[in-house]
C-alpha cells in the first residue's frame, strides 16, 4: 500500500480530543505523542463545546463510564458535528451491560461518526449478530467477522474498523483484511483503545473523501508497529512489548508501511 498519511501526522501534528477511560488515558496519550500527534484528555462537561470546537478529531471512548461522562460526549459529539471535524466511537464492551448497550444506542443515534473501531465481540454486538464474549474480550462466534464488519458499516453509515488476528475495514460496501499484527496487542491493556485513538489521528489530518484510506493506513501502521515490537520478544515479555510498541510508533517510517503492509482487498 501507498502511505500518504503518516508523513502528515508528523507534520501537522493534529489536536486529538480524548474522551476515553481511566485505563486507557495515559497509554492513549503516549501512543498519539509516538506517531506525531497532540493529545488532550478531557471528559469535562464544562468545556466540551469549546475544545471541539479547535481540535481536529473527537474519539469517544466508553471503557469506563463514570459521572456525567455521556453527557459529556453527546455534548462534544454534537458539537465536532456541528464543525465538521471527525468523529471516532470505540465502543467497549458495549455487549457486557444493559446500561452500555443503551449508552452506545443513544450515541449512535444522536451524533454521526465517522469511523467505530472495536473487536470481533464489540462489532457483533452492534450488528446484532450472537457472539460470546466476556467483559472487554473479543470472545469467539461463528459469524464471519468480515461480514460483521461490512454489516454495522451498513447499518450506521459509516466505516468500522474491526481489529483481531486478521484486521478488517469496511465501508459498508468494500472490504479489505490486514494480516500484520501479534497475539500480544490483547496481552496489554489498552491496545485496542489506543488504536482508536491513532485512527483518529489519521482521520484528522484527511479530506472526508479519503477516511476509508486513512483508517486502513491508520490500522496497517499500528498492526506493523506491534508485530515489529513483538519480533524480538519472548512471548510473555508484554511488558516489553507495551514499551516496544510506543517506541515503533516513534520510529515507524512511510517506507516501512509501503514495505510490510500485507493487505487484501476481499
Amino acid at each position: 500500500m501507498k502511505s500518504r498519511f503518516l508523513k502528515q501526522v508528523r507534520q501537522q501534528n493534529p489536536l486529538v480530543h480524548n474522551i476515553t477511560n481511566i485505563v486507557a488515558a495515559n497509554f492513549a496519550a503516549n501512543g498519539l505523542l509516538a506517531i506525531g500527534a497532540s493529545p488532550l484528555m478531557s471528559n469535562s462537561i464544562e468545556e466540551m463545546e469549546e475544545i471541539a470546537r479547535f481540535s481536529q478529531v473527537l474519539v469517544i471512548n466508553i471503557g469506563t463510564l463514570l459521572g456525567n461522562d455521556v453527557e459529556a460526549m453527546l455534548l462534544a459529539g454534537k458539537t465536532a458535528n456541528k464543525v465538521g471535524i471527525p468523529v471516532v466511537l470505540d465502543p467497549v464492551a458495549v455487549g457486557a451491560t444493559q446500561f452500555r448497550r443503551e449508552t452506545v444506542k443513544r450515541l449512535l443515534n444522536e451524533i454521526k461518526f465517522t469511523l467505530i473501531r472495536g473487536n470481533a465481540g464489540e462489532i457483533a454486538a452492534l450488528a446484532g449478530v450472537q457472539w460470546e464474549a466476556k467483559g472487554v474480550d473479543a470472545g469467539s462466534g461463528q459469524g464471519d467477522v468480515a461480514a460483521l464488519a461490512k454489516k454495522a458499516a451498513h447499518d450506521y453509515r459509516c466505516i468500522v474498523a474491526l481489529s483481531g488476528e486478521i484486521d478488517v475495514i469496511s465501508d459498508g460496501s468494500q472490504v479489505v483484511k490486514i494480516a500484520n499484527g501479534t497475539p500480544m496487542f490483547p496481552k496489554i491493556t489498552a491496545s485496542g483503545c489506543l488504536l482508536g485513538a491513532i485512527c483518529g489521528a489519521f482521520l484528522a489530518v484527511a479530506k472526508s473523501d479519503n477516511y476509508f484510506d486513512a483508517t486502513l493506513e491508520a490500522c496497517a501502521t499500528y498492526a506493523i508497529a506491534g508485530e515489529r515490537a513483538a519480533a524480538s520478544l519472548n512471548p510473555t515479555e508484554f511488558g516489553q512489548f507495551e514499551v516496544g510498541l510506543l517506541d515503533n510508533l516513534g520510529g515507524i517510517s512511510p517506507e516501512m508501511i509501503e514495505q510490510y503492509a500485507r493487505i487484501t482487498y476481499a
